[in-house]
């Protein structure tokens, strides 16, 4: 994914953008800043890619 084709995936937060690399996730985490993992796919998927990829730590209240 590069260019306009990255940002239209990561703009919608009803769609799953898929495998996501450590540099997408944490651009989807800037851009999706003010969104709940709970309603937003992106984010979620986001913050999944970087647990997985430990570079980032979940708090333990935090649910999976």
């Amino acid at each position: 994914m590069y260019g306009t084709e990255v940002f239209s995936v990561l703009s919608n937060c009803a769609r799953d953008p898929g495998e996501l690399t450590a540099g997408q996730a944490h651009r989807a985490m800037q851009v999706h800043l003010d969104c709940s993992v709970e309603l937003c796919r992106v984010r979620r998927r986001a913050r999944r890619t970087l647990v997985e990829a430990r570079l980032m730590v979940l708090d333990e209240r935090a649910t999976p």
